[in-house]
């Protein structure tokens, strides 16, 4: 269990150094251009990968995607540019935070449809059954009958 524990810490630590290494080993004009970069690198999805950024995956579309952040950032791209570049170029999955459209908006109200749907279906048939326990005239009759019966 401890060995597990160390295996998992360790490959923790080359993982964030591996993208702290990455913002290191770049040279940028000012900080704030750095952190526009790290700001990217975390926000992108890597295509390639489950669900890892950028800044976490080795793979090497990830490491391109890097380098190309990196130089449109360079060439005085702004961060709204280089996220239409790259949703322009690898689709919306690329970027965290999808745009609404119409087909993101089954994502957000698929649930909600599903939700009312199911409290619609359980509402007829909760009427559909009281409908069924309510009992006719006759054997209302027959029941006092039998009860009378019990009775004597």
């Amino acid at each position: 269990m401890s060995r597990l524990l160390l295996l998992v810490t360790l490959l923790s630590v080359l993982v964030f150094s591996a993208s702290a290494q990455d913002a290191l080993s770049r040279s940028f004009d000012s900080e704030q251009q750095r952190e526009i970069y790290q700001q990217l690198i975390k926000e992108l999805r890597c295509p390639k990968c489950q669900n890892q950024n950028i800044a976490d995956s080795n793979a090497p579309l990830a490491e391109d995607m890097r380098d190309k952040s990196y130089e449109m950032l360079k060439a005085g791209k702004s961060k709204q540019e280089i996220i239409d570049f790259m949703v322009e170029r690898y689709g919306n999955f690329v970027h965290y935070e999808p745009p609404f459209t119409a087909a993101t908006a089954v994502l957000w109200f698929g649930p909600l449809v599903i939700v009312i749907i199911g409290i619609g279906v359980a509402v007829v048939l909760t009427r559909q059954k009281k409908e069924q326990a309510a009992l006719t005239p006759e054997e209302r009759a027959q029941l006092e009958r039998l009860r009378n019966n019990d009775n004597d």
